[in-house]
């Protein structure tokens, strides 16, 4: 397989606002490609604007809803391109 999924970032409210998310998705995505994945994917929620925010701030662009997500109409997928 080629593409590696983030599953389940959370970040406590009162940590938040510190760089600590970026910091962790950019160590996912270092270790991804170090195992040989081509791209990140994940998805989230229309509800979680922030979320939204922190992935297009670190690369990652809308593609269409996958797997078990196909046709939720809350669920908003991301991917994003490895530097390998």
């Amino acid at each position: 397989p080629d593409t590696m999924e983030v599953k389940r970032m959370f970040v406590p409210p009162a940590l938040r606002g510190k760089g600590l998310a970026s910091a962790v998705l950019s160590e996912l995505e270092t270790w991804a490609a170090e195992l040989g994945y081509q791209q990140c994917i994940l998805e989230t929620g229309d509800t979680m604007p922030d979320a939204i925010a922190l992935y297009k701030k670190n690369g990652y662009h809308s593609i269409p809803n996958y797997g078990q997500y196909e046709g939720v109409k809350s669920s908003v997928c991301f991917g994003k391109q490895l530097k390998g």
